[in-house]
């Protein structure tokens, strides 16, 4: 097993450093297909988050559907919408 440690690039976001141990193996192939550079995991891992939440919201769309729960008209979905900003706006300004 190695070690691979990915270097963290200079931008204004706050940087985590992570440390991973691999099998020798899939190290040598990942470094020779340009895998671990920064820009290469970052765009896996952001790749891999994307298709987690389409899993997720198909995951929940057929839990709706089970539940024979109706689909919301467009003016319903934009009030819900509204509904949810309003109040996280709200909840926020309580904050400040």
């Amino acid at each position: 097993m190695q070690d691979v440690c990915i270097p963290q690039l200079a931008s204004k976001e706050r940087l985590m450093q992570v440390t991973l141990n691999l099998p020798d193996e899939l190290v040598l192939r990942a470094q020779d297909a340009g895998l671990l550079t920064v820009e290469a995991m970052q765009k896996l891992l952001e790749e891999a988050v994307r298709r987690q939440a389409g899993r997720t919201l198909l995951s929940m769309a057929e839990r709706l559907h089970a539940a024979n729960i109706p689909p919301m008209n467009e003016d319903e979905l934009n009030d819900l919408v509204h509904e949810v900003r309003t109040e996280r706006r709200a909840h926020n300004a309580g904050r400040a």
